[in-house]
């Protein structure tokens, strides 16, 4: 990154777009005595900022992919039966469609930095809590609990990005992708043989994952206590005549539910590639340890291409291209799998890991659809709750049909057939135009 887009990011109060009615533009000597001289944002912010957004990115799926790890010995410890055994596993994405909804009315209420602040705290006592859990309840109401916050942090991160850095959404965007990411694979990769290292015990090993966390609470308790500070002094100043849960009624926007479905399409999957590209390797002949690294290269893949989509989208007009783009990959790579899921593995495994970054993309278009951080946070909390809902029964129908048909032939023309109204959805949604012109608003 240049050293000028990096003081340019650590600059919040230049990169952020502060409407005229609430901050004038009028000159000392007509300024009245009800209108006080607005106070500059802190130097520290930007920095602090930044800082928060890429640990907060770093824990937004360790819960998960730690969990999936040690997911045996957990199951064995807590005597958990094959249908809680597969509840678990349904919940990520049930928790982020149900608690996603609550993010627009608690950001409206409280401002979306403490909302992920408050998230991050969530996480961690959810990480802290259920290690110590004596049965499946407390591990699922533990699990839930960090799940939540999660859910609400997916939702407001695009929107804190949208408030503070308005001029940088592709860079921003690229850099909590990345993060994201980065995390997911770290836990994957490092859980097993850490806890091993650490005694063998799954409890100490999904333990670890709770100081992440708890880390990154520390960056958003300055940065929620300044926002809140600045929330009093608007709320003490003159009224503008806006009401602060203003928006687009997101239901009427075409452009939303595209982005929902494309969210859904893109997340099924990406659900199906971490939950059976193993299997199918394996059963085409691939050793379990080579299976695990195909996995891992293929999620791995998210980590650079991650930060290279975002600011790639964020620089066109229209990301229908990016869009077509990665399905194509995506489509090729299912058919290697179908054809010659051996001879080819490598090759598949990295043309999944390209296709699978349609999620750093949906981000960024859920970023550049709204004009406002009210409309990106209402655009967020709806394109990501309808996505989970759509996303939940790819999973269980793969496995249905893996179990029903003995083979990987109908699952694998299925995979690849979702790709098809996925591409289609990603031109929709790609489309230069915003939620609130079609929802017939101004800016």
């Amino acid at each position: 990154m240049p050293d000028e887009e990096i003081q340019t990011l650590n600059r919040p109060g230049a990169a952020r777009t502060v409407p005229a009615p609430t901050r004038s533009a009028a000159p000392e000597s007509a300024r009245t005595p009800s209108q006080p001289k607005p106070e500059p944002e802190p130097a520290w912010l930007g920095p602090v900022l930044i800082v928060g957004i890429v640990l907060a990115a770093l824990n937004l799926r360790p819960a998960i992919t730690s969990l999936g790890a040690l997911f045996e010995e957990v199951r064995t410890g807590l005597g958990m039966s094959g249908t809680v055994a597969g509840l678990i596993t349904s919940v990520p994405a049930l928790c982020f469609a149900v608690f996603g909804v609550t993010a627009p009315r608690l950001s409206r209420r409280f401002g979306p930095a403490a909302v992920v602040c408050a998230g991050m705290a969530a996480v961690a006592a959810g990480l802290l809590i259920r290690p110590f859990a004596g049965g499946a309840a407390g591990f699922l109401a533990a699990s839930a609990l960090s799940l939540a916050g999660i859910a609400l942090t997916n939702v407001l991160l695009p929107v804190i990005v949208k408030r503070w850095f308005p001029d940088r959404v592709g860079t921003m965007t690229g850099l909590y992708s990345m993060a994201l990411a980065l995390g997911t694979s770290l836990a994957a990769a490092v859980t097993v043989p850490m806890t091993s290292a650490l005694g063998g015990s799954w409890r100490t090993g999904l333990l670890v994952w709770a100081v992440l966390a708890l880390v990154a609470v520390l960056p958003w308790l300055p940065v929620a206590a300044a926002a809140r500070r600045e929330k009093r002094a608007a709320a003490s100043g003159p009224g503008t005549g806006v009401r602060d849960d203003a928006g687009p009624k997101i239901v009427r926007s075409r452009t939303a539910w595209a982005l929902g479905c494309y969210f859904g399409l893109q997340a099924t999957g990406a659900y199906i590639t971490m939950g059976w590209l193993p299997q199918i390797f394996r059963d085409a002949g691939v050793s379990a340890s080579t299976a695990g690294v195909l996995l891992a290269v293929t999620m791995v893949m998210g980590v650079p291409l991650a930060f290279v989509i975002p600011n790639l989208a964020g620089r066109m007009r229209n990301q229908g291209a990016i869009a077509v783009t990665l399905g194509l990959f995506g489509l090729v790579g299912y058919a290697g799998l179908y054809f010659a899921p051996a001879a080819g593995a490598w090759a598949w495994a990295l043309l999944l890991g390209v296709s699978n970054c349609a999620f750093p993309l949906v981000i960024t278009m859920i970023g550049l659809r709204a004009k406002s951080p009210a409309g990106v946070v209402k655009l967020s909390a709806f394109a990501q709750s309808v996505g989970y809902l759509i996303s939940i029964p790819g999973p269980l129908l793969v496995g249905a049909l893996y179990q029903h048909s003995g083979g990987w032939d109908v699952p694998l023309t299925v995979m690849a057939a979702l790709l098809v109204p996925q591409i289609a959805l990603g031109i929709l949604a790609g489309r230069d135009r915003t939620i609130e012109d079609e929802c017939g608003m101004g800016d």
